[in-house]
C-alpha cells in the first residue's frame, strides 16, 4: 500500500508579503543613501513633474490610505521636497509639486527602481514574467471588485 503524502499550499499572501520585504529592504538600503525611504521614493515617483499632481490621486496610486498620505506629504514638505499650490481651475484641489531637492530624490529613486527591474527582467524568461503580471492584475481585479468572501476561512 502507498502512501501518498499531500503537499501543502503555499499561502500566496504570505509569499507575496515576504517578497516585498525582501525587495522593500533592497530598496531602503539604497534609500538611506539618499536619506529618504522607501515609501518617499514611491510618492515622488508618483508626482508629476510639470503639471503636479492631485493629492487625492497620489493615495489610490499607491494603494495607501487617505489619512497616511495625508502624513507622508506633511513630512515630505517638512522636508522640502514637495510644495502644494491650490489648482488652477478647481480651487477646492491641490496640486503637489517637487521641489528641486524632490526632483533630485525621484531621479534618485527612479534610476534604483529601473535598475532592479532590468536585474529582474535579465534573470527571468519573458513569458514568466507576463504570467506574473497576468496573476497580479486578476488578484487585483479580485481583491477590487470584493469578489473574496471575507467570511470564508481557510481549512473551512
Amino acid at each position: 500500500m502507498e502512501v501518498t503524502i499531500k503537499k501543502k499550499r503555499r499561502a500566496i499572501c504570505f509569499d507575496i508579503k515576504v517578497a516585498w520585504l525582501a525587495i522593500s529592504r533592497m530598496y531602503n538600503v539604497q534609500a538611506a543613501k539618499e536619506d529618504i525611504t522607501t515609501n518617499i521614493g514611491f510618492v515622488l515617483l508618483h508626482i508629476d513633474e510639470e503639471n503636479g499632481t492631485p493629492a487625492t490621486k497620489i493615495a489610490p496610486l499607491m494603494g495607501m490610505e487617505t489619512r497616511s498620505l495625508t502624513r507622508m506629504l506633511a513630512r515630505l514638505e517638512e522636508r522640502n521636497l514637495i510644495h502644494r499650490v491650490p489648482d488652477q481651475n478647481d480651487r477646492r484641489m491641490v496640486r503637489i509639486f517637487l521641489t528641486e531637492e524632490g526632483k533630485h530624490k525621484k531621479a534618485v529613486s527612479k534610476d534604483v527602481v529601473i535598475g532592479f527591474n532590468k536585474q529582474l527582467y535579465q534573470h527571468i524568461p519573458a513569458e514568466d514574467l507576463e504570467t506574473f503580471f497576468s496573476v497580479i492584475d486578476r488578484m487585483h481585479d479580485i481583491i477590487q471588485t470584493n469578489q473574496i468572501n471575507s467570511n470564508h476561512h481557510a481549512g473551512s
